[in-house]
């Protein structure tokens, strides 16, 4: 098999593993917070890459640091708002973060081109049809995973200007996902953790035993998630990407929320009704519209 060929397919292979991480996220979120699912997933990452950040360079380092703390604003809204929506909602929303690199061109003072603003109606409609239940239905949940598009869509847009300035991806890549986790660790002791001397002696050993019961419960999706869908996933898309065009990773990207949907269904029993399935295939075709002859970083390495 050609090389071309088998960077699309191993593209294919990560946008897959991609859409298996909604509903592998939105399992625990009964159980266990964003925090924890964040901190667990990304400090197995962590331990993978670290031989990256060897001999690497502050230049190297300050940039990923700038984008893991984006990122990690990311991911805590995505798991907030999984927690109150469904997978296949979150997802769908969640991949409108494509039209968001174009807009802020916009915003910027780029000319808004025709397939932006038709991706924009596509979006919109689609959109509209998703969240119809005979009326429009819009809650706190769809609203945080909007603000993860808007997010991840800033954060490819820092990572675009970044690899142009680093020695060493890997060594970005590597400290954006330390930065994730320290970020995750944290939040969670700010917000989460007994801190008053009162709480900490009464509440404290609760709390450990609940945690550690879920990290037992769960422990299966948070190894698959920190190991195969962060860690793995991201050498296997760099090398992908490398052997594949922009418009063709954007492209097989784009149908993430449709894979999200799949194993949804499988992994959830979560279905979409007709309306549903009309929302998905307009906020697909305005993914595949808004990316069509446009230049995707290839380097935006960070598994949903």
């Amino acid at each position: 098999m050609p090389d071309h060929l088998r960077g699309v397919a191993a593209l294919l292979i990560v946008t897959l593993v991609w859409g298996t991480t909604f509903p592998a996220m939105k399992d625990m979120t009964g159980y266990l917070s964003a925090s924890w699912i964040v901190l667990c997933r990304f400090a197995l990452a962590s331990a993978l890459l670290l031989p990256f950040l060897w001999r690497a360079r502050w230049r190297d380092l300050r940039w990923g640091v700038l984008a893991g703390v984006v990122l990690f604003l990311c991911y805590v809204f995505q798991i907030e708002g999984l927690a109150l929506t469904s997978s296949n909602r979150n997802a769908f929303i969640t991949g409108l973060n494509v039209l968001v690199p174009p807009l802020l061109g916009v915003a910027l003072g780029a000319r808004l081109e025709r397939r932006i603003l038709v991706a924009l109606l596509l979006a919109l409609a689609g959109l509209f049809a998703l969240c119809w239940e005979g009326s429009f239905s819009w809650g706190r949940g769809d609203t945080l995973a909007l603000l993860c598009a808007l997010l991840f869509g800033l954060y490819v847009k820092i990572m675009e200007a970044t690899t142009r300035k680093v020695d060493k991806l890997m060594a970005l890549t590597a400290s954006q996902i330390v930065t994730v986790a320290a970020c995750a660790a944290a939040w969670l002791l700010i917000t989460e953790v007994p801190l008053g001397l009162a709480e900490r002696s009464q509440d404290l050993p609760n709390y450990i035993a609940y945690v550690a019961k879920g990290l037992e419960m769960y422990s299966v999706n948070l190894i698959y998630l920190g190991v195969v869908a962060t860690a793995g996933i991201i050498s296997l898309q760099t090398w992908g990407q490398s052997h594949s065009s922009a418009n063709e990773a954007a492209v097989i990207y784009a149908f993430e929320p449709g894979c999200a949907a799949i194993f949804a269904y499988f992994w959830l029993g979560e279905t979409l009704a007709w309306n549903g399935l009309l929302g998905a295939a307009l906020l697909i075709s305005g993914m595949i519209v808004s990316q069509w002859n446009t230049e995707r970083p290839a380097t935006a390495l960070a598994p949903e």
